[in-house]
């Protein structure tokens, strides 16, 4: 976990994703906090320094995690960001621990009602490999993980700078930390073996009701691995006020590839997030 930012500040807490630990919110990290806020980017559980449970990795347990570390900080609640599979959490948290979440930020996220119909092909196929037992983590593992550093640069936009040699050698060294690998895996095995079973139908009734507080939704363009039809959150899932972006030059991590654009979104929204947000018609803000 990391923290920028006074103690009494309005608490913005960071979800990364996969296959990335709390550093994918270093860019984010010192400018939230200098615009007022208290930033905090946390390693979802089986990432990073979290523990590495055996069990855990279902979005009832996850959001519990979420919540119990706003308490845990003393807050009340918090603007929830979250990337990838911790934008799915943020989601998740949403509707499953609303009291503790004032607001979201779901980057690269589709709601998790629509992320079955949001995997292009090859992203797909990636999530089928991850079901198998035991291989897709020893092909973690192999030649130092060059494998993680080949998905961040698939799932980024063509001829990205993202990633850098700096982020390849911090993510690829965090995953090679048994059992991580299997724990991050946890969370996709989850997903798709939980659709014949109750409490995957017990997460999608859950997940009908809708989002009361005001989201930030962000899109990359060119993202890899979530396809443009999932992009769009049904009005019926919303009951609070949306902003949604799709940036041109970005892939699937908008926060990373374009930091700089990414940034100056979410700090014209934030100081808006806990006032009511006013839409517009067509469910974007006014600018």
């Amino acid at each position: 976990m990391a923290e920028c930012g006074g103690a009494d500040d309005p608490l913005v807490l960071f979800l990364h994703g996969f296959p990335e630990f709390w550093w994918a919110w270093r860019h984010q990290l010192p400018a939230v906090a200098a615009a007022g806020f208290r930033a905090v980017a946390m390693d979802l559980r089986g990432y990073g320094a979290s523990d590495k449970t055996p069990r855990g990795y279902d979005p009832f347990t996850v959001s519990a995690d979420v919540s119990g570390v706003i308490r845990s900080l003393g807050a009340t609640d918090a603007v929830v960001v979250g990337h990838g599979w911790g934008g799915f959490a943020a989601w998740s948290a949403a509707v499953l621990a609303p009291k503790q979440v004032r607001a979201l930020v779901a980057v690269s996220a589709p709601h998790p009602l629509q992320l079955m119909r949001s995997g292009q092909l090859r992203s797909v196929a990636q999530v089928g490999w991850f079901q198998l037992p035991i291989l897709p983590e020893r092909r973690l593992l192999a030649q130092d993980g060059i494998h993680i550093e080949q998905l961040l640069r698939a799932w980024s936009a063509p001829g990205s700078s993202f990633p850098d040699a700096e982020a390849s050698r911090r993510y690829r060294a965090a995953l090679q930390v048994w059992p991580a690998p299997h724990c991050a895996l946890e969370y996709h095995r989850w997903f798709v073996r939980s659709r014949l079973r109750s409490d995957g139908r017990r997460y999608s009734a859950r997940m009908r009701t809708p989002v009361a507080v005001p989201v930030l939704q962000v899109h990359g363009a060119q993202d890899g691995a979530v396809s443009k039809a999932a992009f769009t959150t049904p009005a019926e899932l919303l009951t609070g006020p949306l902003q949604h972006e799709v940036l041109t030059t970005a892939g699937h991590f908008p926060h990373e590839e374009t930091p700089e654009l990414f940034n100056s979104l979410l700090l014209d929204w934030l100081p808006r997030s806990g006032d009511g947000l006013r839409a517009d018609g067509a469910g974007h803000m006014p600018a």
